[in-house]
């Protein structure tokens, strides 16, 4: 159960007190009855209670979000985590258009990392979305410092087994650039259904190859909008998050 007023005020995303100032005014009814008492008791999880409040004469069902969804672009130097004491954070780039979501990333990226990066604050989504046994995929353009190799490629395709012995599930390794003159045999696509603390830079680490840039372009059937520039962001579409919720192919790269 929750306070009417706090609802209102997390529902609207304005201040508790403006809050209060509906409600007291007679602006706010649940059930078709004017509701004045900010103490009032609801139940936040009934799916019915959107459609039931309305503030100003107008259903919160059709104002009220109940979780969001971000798609942003992490730029280079950006931590992936809600709150740091020293560095920026990708909560942080998106906190002024948000400031009373608690939001945070649904995966990981390294600093020096950039590319899609998914907020909410949604935890049974983003628990779904990690869950080792969903098997959601996540692509990588990732730059090496020598050439991608055949052996590579058939390791990471066999499983690599990394220094400290312990073995990666199946990845894909290919050029990223289609064959010819043009092609920059140094950049590679790498596909993960997996996720474990600097996986990508550890299993090229095994070959002898150094990782000078990783960005992840795509979770999931959903890739990165190329529109966005480093550090924007924008809510998914309905489509792009009824896609990532299918039964599919990763956890975090």
């Amino acid at each position: 159960m929750m306070r009417l007023d706090k609802y209102l005020a997390t529902a609207l995303g304005i201040p508790r007190s403006e809050s209060r100032k509906k409600i007291a005014g007679g602006r706010v009814a649940l059930g078709g009855v004017v509701c004045k008492k900010a103490d009032t008791q609801i139940d936040e999880n009934d799916p019915t209670l959107a459609a039931a409040l309305a503030v100003e004469g107008r259903a919160l069902a059709t104002t009220y979000q109940r979780y969001v969804y971000l798609m942003l672009n992490k730029p280079q130097g950006v931590v992936s985590a809600s709150r740091d004491a020293r560095d920026t954070t990708v909560a942080d780039l998106v906190r002024d258009a948000y400031p009373r979501r608690n939001l945070f990333p649904a995966g990981r990226l390294d600093k020096t990392s950039t590319g899609f990066i998914l907020l909410t604050d949604d935890g049974g989504f983003a628990h779904d979305i990690l869950a080792p046994g969903r098997h959601v995929e996540k692509q990588y353009i990732v730059t090496l410092d020598t050439p991608l190799t055949p052996e590579m490629m058939a390791g990471f395709a066999a499983g690599v087994t990394l220094a400290d012995g312990q073995a990666m599930a199946p990845a894909v390794a290919e050029f990223a650039d289609a064959p010819g003159p043009g092609q920059d045999p140094c950049k590679a696509r790498v596909t993960l259904r997996q996720g474990v603390y600097h996986q990508i830079k550890r299993m090229f680490g095994v070959y002898g190859a150094g990782v000078n840039a990783l960005h992840r372009e795509k979770i999931g059937p959903v890739a990165m909008d190329a529109a966005l520039a480093p550090g924007a962001w924008r809510e998914l579409t309905a489509a792009e998050l009824a896609a990532l919720r299918q039964p599919h192919g990763g956890a975090q790269g």
